[in-house]
């Protein structure tokens, strides 16, 4: 292994990198038709699963949500038309009339359930839009509101709005309120005139309950971070290995960063950001040998690495990050999955987001996610190092892959 040890003098600004967004829509694949078919062949019509009045009856009966959208029924004793899933209680048969959409029932003189509402967007949306609104709310408040109040304001009872915001979100709306505060803090820490200053106007009630959460939020002492992360001592080292570059951070808690590149020069500066005035300094003996694990963890990852770890996130990312360390070498998992696995079935994108986040390459294995149909997503290090590591992992060796620089390499 050889070590590239370097001493970083100048202090850069505070900050992290802005999360990349990872889509989760699928890939569409090409379907061939069967050119070897003879010309005269016909394509048979596409069956409409719902063209039929006891389709459309069926799917009413069975209150089926793949039905919502392609037609409305009419109760015409009650004078309401329904979306096929409403649970309302079921009209006779011969009480009802099938219309294609929401305006022709309007037409025939029908008015919307206030159930259901089959005038309004779907139950799906108008929940998201709830709940963008409560995000909206807790980051404009200068108190964090309390959930009574915003449940309230979304219409509904508080038992349901705490359930329904931790599905769509992933966190509770008070765990939500305290990352928004710990960003306030971190953004008012370097300009305020004082800590304590910093922590009251980001919406803390007492210094107290600051303090006990200072070290998770901002991973080091208030006073230090104020001072831009001056007084703090991170070892790091440059090594290579079949990735290209790596370099390897630790704090006096445990390893900070561990990241891969094409540049090490590269590197050292995205952690002089990330720990700006802090004592970045170079390898010692014992480093080194934190350094030659890290490598060979990176090598073999069913090796395992037993070495301290200090992860800085949100409650929530920890419990993502969790997950993503669950999941074995050589195995895979959506975004979806992941998200089922941590409670929060929702809350596909905020899973997506903090494996962006993630700042230690391979320890916290976000190669091993990948999209609904399988596809390799996006990754922090590039995608061509993603599909190295999995294929590494699998034992099939590396793919051919189109693509430069980072997107070619080979283990």
């Amino acid at each position: 292994m050889r070590t590239q040890q370097m001493t970083a003098k100048r202090p850069l600004r505070s900050g992290t990198p802005g999360l990349r967004e990872i889509s989760e829509t699928s890939d569409i694949s090409d379907i061939s038709h069967g050119a070897d078919k003879p010309a005269r062949t016909a394509t048979a019509p596409a069956v409409q699963p719902y063209a039929t009045d006891d389709a459309k009856w069926a799917a009413v009966t069975a209150r089926d949500k793949q039905a919502d959208g392609e037609f409305v029924y009419a109760v015409r004793t009650t004078g309401v038309y329904c979306r096929p899933s409403c649970g309302a209680r079921l009209a006779r048969r011969e009480n009802v009339a099938f219309h294609a959409d929401t305006a022709a029932a309007e037409r025939a003189g029908f008015r919307p359930c206030k159930r259901c509402k089959p005038d309004q967007g779907g139950l799906d949306a108008r929940h998201a839009a709830l709940v963008s609104a409560a995000c909206r709310r807790i980051e404009t408040a200068e108190v964090a509101p309390r959930l009574e109040a915003l449940a309230a304001e979304a219409g509904l009872s508080p038992h349901y709005f705490h359930r329904l915001f931790r599905s769509v979100t992933g966190v509770t709306p008070h765990a939500y309120a305290n990352a928004r505060r710990a960003e306030r803090v971190r953004d008012a820490l370097p300009a305020a005139q004082s800590v304590t200053s910093a922590f009251y106007d980001a919406g803390f009630n007492s210094n107290g309950r600051f303090y006990a959460n200072a070290n998770a939020l901002l991973g080091m002492k208030p006073a230090a971070f104020r001072a831009g992360g001056e007084a703090e001592s991170i070892r790091f080292a440059v090594a290579q290995c079949s990735l290209g570059a790596l370099l390897v951070a630790a704090t006096a808690r445990g390893l900070c960063d561990i990241s891969l590149g094409d540049d090490p020069e590269t590197l050292v500066k995205d952690l002089q950001d990330r720990f700006p005035k802090a004592e970045l300094v170079g390898a010692d003996v014992e480093f080194e040998r934190w350094v030659a694990q890290v490598v060979g963890f990176v090598e073999s990852p069913r090796i395992g690495l037993s070495l301290p770890l200090d992860v800085r996130g949100t409650a929530f990312q920890q419990r993502v990050w969790q997950a993503l360390r669950d999941v074995p070498a050589g195995e895979t998992a959506s975004y979806a999955q992941i998200a089922q696995r941590i409670g929060s079935p929702r809350a596909v994108r905020a899973v997506a987001q903090a494996c962006a986040s993630n700042k230690l390459a391979v320890v916290i294995p976000c190669h091993r996610i990948v999209r609904n149909d399988g596809a390799l997503s996006g990754y922090r290090w590039g995608v061509g190092r993603k599909r190295a590591l999995l294929a590494h992992e699998r034992g099939d060796g590396m793919d051919d892959g189109e693509g430069s620089g980072s997107d070619k390499v080979k283990l």
